[in-house]
């Protein structure tokens, strides 16, 4: 053991773990409180690497979401109607669980719905998406539990001041949080529950044993009988071979801007761009499509590229012709694969991953977080 650490720290804070969960996001969180709660005498650790969580958790845009129409088709053609019903059933009870696990209060929810917008190119995806609606209310109702998911958003399209907006169609069943929030409320819980959380202690490898995995840190090895590993599109560090792949995504934020009146959560461009508004300011993210060979990466950073066309949209499309400063920017990584649903299984002996959430991790995560929790208690 290093000089530096004291007896104290060790046997309190480093001292071999029942479970061992690496990545403090919505998902290695959610799974280390439902593990608490099911195995009250395990000593229950949470490793993260940065003094923040350092995927898309702390970095989205807050959306609570299950799929806008355009992604339902898509979704759909791929992988069928029945992959689609299973995937947007996790999707809702995943909201619906976080929710209830939190607070409306704690995570900010706000039921202010979410809008599709359609350009003049999209005319013809406009007619599809508008025709399909009530199909997919037909077939979503028995899952969200009201008849009217989708509907024509026309009449209030004039109101909200876009421009080269053709098209609008509500989702009466989003809304919003606020992230921070909300992982805040996460970590106040997992607390409260006897979960230990060591943030800035990236954890550099795992050794699985026949009877416990050791977990490499640069402070020290720590043991544990089970780890968890819910680092969504880092997992690969650790599993070359996961069908995981990262998908960077760029945010702004502006100045504050006086009269913004922005209600609601919005998706532009088959949702390859998103915004809405937060207090006073316009948060605006998205622009992978530009380049998805740059943006499938775990690496931090912001392109020119995308924050040109992200500036570009602010201007011409959200508020024409007014150009607010910036006053934030970000980037964060989310998991994509070839599955609509996430992978929640084991990767080697004694370890579980928990992953692979397609952009969709504040709708997955919480079910996602207690899914793996069931595993580790078998």
């Amino acid at each position: 053991m290093p000089a530096s650490i004291s007896y104290w720290e060790h046997q309190t804070f480093l001292s071999k773990a029942d479970v061992a969960v690496v990545g403090a996001g919505i998902v290695g969180l959610t799974a280390a409180i439902y593990t608490k709660r099911r195995r009250p005498a395990a000593r229950v650790l949470v490793l993260e690497r940065d003094v923040l969580p350092n995927g898309a958790s702390t970095k989205n845009a807050g959306f609570a979401c299950f799929g806008s129409v355009s992604e339902l088709i898509e979704q759909e053609q791929k992988s069928g109607t029945a992959a689609l019903l299973s995937v947007v059933e996790y999707r809702w009870q995943g909201l619906e669980q976080l929710r209830a696990l939190l607070g409306d209060a704690a995570v900010g929810f706000e039921p202010v719905g979410g809008y599709e917008l359609f350009r003049e190119a999209d005319d013809s995806l406009a007619e599809t998406c508008l025709n399909r609606a009530g199909y997919y209310n037909d077939l979503l109702a028995p899952i969200i539990g009201r008849e009217t998911i989708f509907r024509d958003a026309m009449a209030q399209l004039p109101a909200y001041g876009f421009a080269g907006v053709r098209t609008m169609l509500e989702n009466t069943a989003e809304g919003t949080i606020n992230t921070g929030q909300m992982m805040q409320a996460l970590l106040r819980l997992a607390w409260q529950e006897g979960v230990v959380v060591l943030h800035g202690l990236p954890v550099q490898a795992l050794e699985a044993t026949a009877s416990a995995v050791k977990l490499r840190t640069p402070l020290a090895d720590i043991e544990a009988g089970q780890v968890l590993l819910a680092t969504n599109a880092f997992s690969r560090q650790f599993f070359p071979e996961l069908d995981v792949t990262p998908g960077r995504g760029q945010v702004l934020v502006t100045e504050p801007i006086a009269g913004l009146h922005l209600p609601g959560s919005f998706h532009y461009d088959k949702g390859y761009y998103y915004f809405r508004q937060v207090g006073n300011r316009l948060l605006l993210g998205g622009g992978r499509n530009l380049d998805f060979a740059a943006e499938a990466t775990t690496e931090p950073g912001l392109t020119p590229l995308v924050q040109q066309r992200l500036e570009q949209l602010l201007a011409e499309v959200i508020l024409p012709g007014r150009r607010p400063a910036i006053d934030y920017r970000w980037s964060g990584v989310m998991g994509f694969g070839q599955d609509l649903e996430p992978f929640i299984g084991e990767l080697a002996p004694n370890i579980i991953g928990a992953l692979r959430c397609n952009g969709m991790g504040v709708a997955m995560g919480t079910r996602s977080g207690e899914r793996a929790a069931e595993l580790l208690s078998a």
